[in-house]
C-alpha cells in the first residue's frame, strides 16, 4: 500500500529517529577496498532489516510503496544524517526496477529478495573497449546451445565489479540480425559472476581506488532462463535501464546541498571568509545546487499529477553530474597543494588526520564525478538527445 501523503512529516521524523540511533558513530573505509566494502553491505543489511533499502518499492517486492515526497524526505535525512555511501545502487536502482517492469515471477522471487538485503549485488555490464556511446556496436556474444547460452567478449568499466557478485550484461544473440540493425539481436542477460570463465580484473585508478573493473568471458554458460525481456529484444530493456540510470534520483540534491556546506567549512579551515573569489564560486554552487532541489520538488508534484518524466532523463543527467564535477573541482582547489596531491597518501605523512580524510574523500569524488559524465551515457551524448528528441531541432549529421 502506498504511504499516504498526509504522513510524510510523520514519516519523516520516524525516519530521522531510526537513522540517529542506527547510523555508525564513524566513517566507514572507502568502499573501494574489500574490507570498506563488507562494511557496507553490513549496513546495507541493516537498512534491509529497518525496512529502509528501497522505501519507494512497491510492498508485494519489499518496499514501503512511498510515493516521491516520501522517497525525497528519507533521501534528505539520510543524507543529513551522514549515513555511508550506498553499495548496490546497480541492483537498487537499476536491475530492481527492470526486472519489475521486464521480468518473469519467478526472476523477482528468485533475484529481488537477496538484491533488496545485499545478501547479492549486482553491476552493469554494458560498455566495451569498443563499444562505449555506440552502445549498439557490443561485440561481446552469446551463442545458443540448448538450454544454455555460451557467453565470450570482455565488458569494462563496470562500477563495483571488483565486489559484485552477479552482473546483467547486454550480449549479442543474433549477429545476423544485428548486422541488418545493430539494436537488434541484442539480449539482456543475468551472469553469475561466480561462473567457470569469468574473470574479474580490478581497474587501479588514478586516486589508488578500484571502484572499477574489466569482466572477461570465456565460454561461459548461462541458463536461457536468465533472459530478462524477450531473446534478441534486449535494447528496449537496456533504454529502460539507462533512462533510471539518467533520470533524477530523487532527493540526491541533500547529498549536493551537504558537499556545498562541507565546501564553505573548507573555505573557512583555509582562512579563506574574506575571499570574494572563493565566496564567489560558493554562492554559485548553492545556487546551482538550489536550482536542481526545486527542480526535484518540481517532477515530484509533475509525476504526481501523472506527467511524463521520460523526456527529462537526458536534461537531469547532464545538470547534476557537472554540479557534482564542479563542486569536487571547488573542493581541491580550496585544498590548495594538498589538493594537487594523486595517488600517493605518503606525500601526506605528517599532516592532520582531517587532511588526509578531506584528501581522500574529495580525490575519490572528484574522479568518480568525472566518470558520471560518461557513464550511462557521455554528457555530450545526452546534449543531442536533448536537443533532437525534447527541443525538435534537427538532427546531428550522420555518415551513411
Amino acid at each position: 500500500m502506498t504511504l499516504p501523503a498526509s504522513s510524510v512529516g510523520e514519516f519523516r521524523a520516524s525516519v530521522r529517529a531510526w537513522l540517529a540511533e542506527n547510523v555508525p558513530g564513524s566513517p566507514l573505509p572507502p568502499w573501494t577496498e574489500r574490507e570498506g566494502f563488507e562494511l557496507h553491505r553490513a549496513w546495507e543489511r541493516t537498512l534491509f532489516e529497518g525496512g529502509y533499502a528501497a522505501v519507494d518499492w512497491p510492498a508485494e517486492y519489499g518496499g514501503r510503496g512511498a510515493d516521491l515526497h516520501h522517497t525525497i524526505a528519507f533521501a534528505e535525512e539520510y543524507y543529513r544524517a551522514g549515513a555511508p555511501e550506498r553499495i548496490n545502487m546497480g541492483g537498487l536502482y537499476l536491475l530492481g526496477p527492470v526486472l519489475m517492469q521486464y521480468g518473469t515471477r519467478e526472476q523477482c522471487e528468485r533475484w529481488i529478495p537477496d538484491l533488496l538485503s545485499c545478501r547479492t549485488i549486482w553491476c552493469q555490464g554494458f560498455s566495451e573497449p569498443e563499444s562505449g556511446s555506440d552502445l549498439a556496436s557490443l561485440k561481446t556474444s552469446a551463442v545458443r546451445d540448448g538450454d544454455h547460452f555460451v557467453v565470450n567478449g570482455q565488458k569494462i568499466w563496470t562500477s563495483m565489479g571488483a565486489f559484485a557478485d552477479w552482473i546483467f550484461a547486454l550480449v549479442r544473440t543474433d549477429p545476423e540480425a544485428g548486422r541488418r540493425r545493430k539494436h537488434d539481436g541484442i539480449s539482456f542477460l543475468c551472469v553469475d559472476l561466480r561462473s567457470p570463465g569469468v574473470e574479474v580484473r580490478p581497474l587501479r585508478m588514478v586516486d589508488g581506488t578500484s571502484g572499477f573493473a574489466e569482466v572477461f568471458f570465456t565460454d561461459v554458460r548461462v541458463p536461457v532462463e536468465n533472459v530478462v525481456g524477450d531473446v534478441d529484444r534486449g535494447w528496449r530493456v537496456a533504454m529502460s535501464t539507462l533512462g533510471f540510470e539518467r533520470g533524477a534520483v530523487f532527493g540526491d540534491h541533500a547529498k549536493f546541498s551537504l558537499d556545498v556546506r562541507a565546501l564553505a567549512s573548507l573555505a573557512h579551515a583555509r582562512g579563506l571568509d574574506g575571499d570574494s573569489l572563493a565566496l564567489d564560486e560558493l554562492g554559485r554552487l548553492l545556487v546551482r545546487t538550489e536550482i536542481y532541489r526545486s527542480n526535484v520538488y518540481r517532477l515530484a508534484d509533475l509525476a504526481a499529477a501523472g506527467g511524463e518524466l521520460d523526456s527529462r532523463a537526458s536534461i537531469n543527467k547532464v545538470f547534476w553530474t557537472e554540479t557534482q564535477r564542479d563542486v569536487f573541482a571547488a573542493g581541491l582547489r580550496l585544498m590548495g597543494e594538498d589538493g594537487q596531491v594523486v595517488g600517493d597518501v605518503a606525500a601526506l605523512d605528517g599532516a592532520p588526520e582531517t587532511t588526509r580524510r578531506a584528501w581522500r574523500d574529495w580525490h575519490h569524488r572528484y574522479w568518480y564525478a568525472r566518470a558520471a559524465m560518461i557513464f550511462g551515457g557521455t554528457n555530450e551524448i545526452q546534449r543531442n538527445i536533448i536537443s533532437e528528441r525534447v527541443l525538435g531541432l534537427p538532427t546531428e549529421p550522420r555518415p551513411r
